[in-house]
């Protein structure tokens, strides 16, 4: 934790009117005079400091390491929640929000919005052989249900 940023956090927001899942997102991801400035957020069934803990790391390993944007997936090292089928994280646009979330401005720099979605070791084999557009395609004739830490692999 000491190597982010002083200002980083990661909010947590309960449901609320028609959205019946917790939403935790980063605040503080993106600095000033990032290339490509990103905050993430991941949505769950449940309140659970382990996602918390998980955007922690994504957060650390994207300002220490490589730098994430969209399409790209990160290992959670374990599953993101207890009893979880999905232990990788997929970098995508905030497609239940739409364009509205998915790019803002603070200042002069651009921030870029992107959604983090639980996806399955053999998901993001699947995107790693066929593609980004093909593993969303998957995921939207199957009817992906994100918020399910039980789901199946949609591949």
């Amino acid at each position: 934790m000491s190597k982010l940023p002083a200002d980083f956090d990661v909010l947590v927001f309960p449901p609320h009117g028609e959205r019946a899942m917790w939403t935790y997102a980063t605040i503080g991801m993106a600095q000033p005079g990032d290339d490509a400035s990103i905050e993430l957020h991941i949505f769950s069934p449940d309140r659970s400091d382990a996602i918390a803990e998980i955007l922690y790391a994504v957060a650390h390993y994207h300002r220490t390491g490589t730098r994430l944007g969209l399409g790209d997936s990160v290992n959670f090292g374990r599953p993101w929640l207890s009893g979880a089928t999905c232990d990788h994280g997929l970098i995508a646009l905030p497609y239940l929000d739409g364009p509205a979330l998915e790019v803002g401005t603070i200042g002069r720099d651009t921030i870029h919005f992107y959604w983090l979605v639980p996806i399955t070791a053999v998901e993001k084999a699947y995107k790693a052989r066929h593609g980004l557009e093909a593993l969303e395609t998957r995921f939207e004739e199957g009817g992906l249900d994100y918020c399910n830490p039980a789901r199946p692999s949609m591949v």
